[in-house]
């Protein structure tokens, strides 16, 4: 049945070839150091299963190690010059963003009609569809644009090295919240929550709640995983159950506050920064700064929202 297997050993495929174009890259002096890195990333998509949860920890550390030594580098890929894109700017006009708007229409076509195959897993049935959508979104800019066969490989190693290892943050981050909550971090904090705050005060509660959200998203890096912690430990029994607050508005505010955590922490990479790098901005936490003002600004509106509409009482 074709199912997640079939995605691990796309990515691993792909990041094994990084970690070979990286290893032949003789104008960038860290290459060994960037095929080291990607080749245990490769690893992990390719043999984790069978590695253990011992083999992946010590693989983990390794990770950890080469991008904690500095032993990444921007490398010189065999693509194209600015002045040649500007060129294929101009030549393709709009095109240039077809096979860009094929994934999205291509995931949303599989999703509604791969899990009705009986040789697809129905659970996996997107992140299937985004696998194929992605190979055949490659080969239709291939066909366009008549770039050479490894134009794709030596584009996403270029965007790898300029991203480094902030690429890995939202893997690492989601088994993070999966140690959490084997580990009993939420209950524990939940509790903590509880002490510190004064729970008379329905204001007092509120605002525990909003921060703590963001709070906590800043540390995750996720408002996802600081959700089931803060909302099972202080929203709950409190804010919902104390106070009689309204579940929906409670959650859906709730949420929005972890949301403003998100804005603040380089945690987020994928949102805060990525783009910083794929722009190549000389602040590498620009974004966060320009986002700042927003969080907080939001963050106060939140709690202030959540006290005049949780409660119809």
């Amino acid at each position: 049945m074709i199912g997640l297997p079939l995605v691990y050993l796309l990515a691993g495929l792909m990041f094994g070839a990084f970690a070979g174009l990286s290893a032949l890259d003789r104008e960038n002096r860290k290459r060994f150091g960037n095929a080291a890195f990607w080749g245990l990333f490769a690893a992990s998509f390719l043999f984790g299963d069978r590695f253990g949860d011992l083999g992946n920890g010590f693989l983990a550390l390794a990770l950890a190690l080469i991008a904690g030594t500095g032993q990444l580098g921007v490398g010189a890929p065999k693509t194209t010059s600015p002045a040649e894109r500007e060129s294929l700017a101009a030549t393709y006009g709009a095109r240039l963003f077809v096979p860009a708007l094929v994934i999205p229409v291509l995931v949303l076509v599989g999703s509604l009609t791969l899990k009705r195959l009986p040789f697809v897993d129905p659970k996996q049935a997107t992140l299937v569809s985004l696998a194929l959508a992605a190979l055949v979104a490659a080969i239709l800019a291939r066909v366009m644009f008549r770039q050479p066969a490894s134009a794709p490989l030596q584009e996403g190693r270029r965007l790898m090295d300029l991203v480094g290892w902030a690429a890995l943050l939202p893997q690492m981050l989601a088994a993070l919240g999966a140690v959490f909550t084997l580990a009993g971090v939420g209950k524990t904090i939940g509790e903590i929550a509880v002490q510190l705050t004064p729970v008379d005060s329905r204001f007092a509660v509120v605002a525990a709640y909003c921060l703590g959200m963001a709070a906590f998203t800043v540390m995750m890096g996720n408002a996802f995983a600081a959700f089931p912690v803060m909302t099972g430990g202080l929203a709950l029994p409190l804010v919902i159950g104390r106070f009689g607050g309204d579940p929906a508005v409670v959650c859906a505010i709730g949420m929005l506050s972890g949301f403003c955590g998100t804005l603040l922490t380089p945690l987020a990479a994928n949102f805060n920064l990525v783009p910083a790098a794929l722009l190549q901005l000389k602040d590498r936490y620009a974004v966060i700064r320009a986002q700042a003002p927003t969080a907080v600004l939001m963050l106060v509106v939140n709690v202030v929202l959540m006290n005049a509409l949780a409660f119809h009482k």
